[in-house]
């Protein structure tokens, strides 16, 4: 399996300072400060960047999942909200509310829920998450 990089450069102090990041394929790069992560500046941040990387495995892990058990998933359409809060520890990602709505083929609600629950626990990135994220599910079939 490939191993994926990105790189990250921040100039300057925490408050008045800026940085950039770019993956490695330049597939997405931005800029990031500290107006970004934690008022509504221009620009991206860590978190904004978890949520998609869950939100892209979510969908692909569901799709699969379908697939390889004979359903047909037209689309799936995954939406994540990251919580950041402020904890005696310091900043901390407490939950992630997980949004997904999938059309799929031959498929009734209960067994799609379950087939979302399961990829809640499975995707890669859930499972590098689990134990310190909660993960709020809501999974509707369309």
């Amino acid at each position: 399996m490939p191993v994926r990089s990105a790189n990250a450069v921040w100039n300057g102090d925490l408050m008045t300072g800026n940085g950039t990041l770019k993956t490695e394929t330049g597939a997405a790069s931005g800029q990031y400060s500290f107006s970004t992560r934690f008022e509504n500046g221009i620009g991206t941040n860590p978190e904004e960047l978890i949520a998609a990387a869950h939100a892209a495995c979510y969908s692909m892990a569901l799709s699969a999942g379908l697939a390889k058990n004979g359903y047909k998933p037209i689309s799936v359409n995954t939406s994540d909200k990251l919580h950041l809060e402020k904890l005696e520890a310091g900043f901390t990602i407490t939950k992630i509310e997980v949004t997904v709505e999938a059309k799929v083929e031959g498929i009734d609600d209960a067994t799609f829920q379950k087939f979302a629950e399961d990829t809640k626990k499975g995707c890669p990135v859930s499972r590098a998450l689990t134990g310190n994220v909660e993960f709020i599910l809501n999974a509707k079939l369309v």
